[in-house]
């Protein structure tokens, strides 16, 4: 499985991650996408992500690699952004190509839902009046991931 993980300040184009992914020479048959965005929730200016680098991409391929496993992927990538982004920027994308959409798109979710719950990364919220608080887990995100399995990457 080709596997491209990065952790980075600069924006990503979506567009040459496809074509890189269906480019690779790969007999992809689909691709799952998905791009989160900073939300604008209760007035929020801007979300300052921070990371533990290393640390960060090594549970990141453990999640990649159970959802490669799990899914037959062919390739995934995975770029997450750390550092100020203000709000509509885009933070995640997550990519899976697999030979059938089915394997492609689940595994796609189930690579986010993981993500969101066992990466290590320190979300703060800013607000325009200078207010900012660090965001705690959620348990919707937990619930998520859940469904997968009871065990998760973390234990692969």
């Amino acid at each position: 499985m080709q596997v491209d993980i990065r952790i980075q300040e600069e924006a990503f184009s979506v567009d040459a991650e496809i074509a890189r992914l269906a480019g690779a020479g790969l007999d992809v048959g689909g691709i799952g996408l998905f791009m989160g965005v900073v939300r604008g929730d209760m007035g929020l200016a801007a979300l300052a992500l921070e990371h533990y680098p290393g640390m960060t991409e090594s549970m990141i391929g453990r999640i990649v690699a159970q959802a490669g496993t799990r899914f037959g992927l062919l390739a995934c990538t995975v770029i997450h952004r750390v550092g100020r982004l203000p709000v509509g920027a885009p933070i995640v994308l997550v990519l899976c190509a697999a030979a059938h959409r089915g394997a492609a798109l689940d595994a796609t979710g189930f690579v986010i839902d993981w993500l969101k719950t066992q990466a290590p990364f320190w979300k703060r919220e800013e607000y325009p009046n200078g207010e900012a608080r660090w965001v705690a887990a959620r348990e919707s995100d937990e619930a998520a991931a859940a469904r997968w399995d009871a065990g998760g990457p973390a234990e692969a």
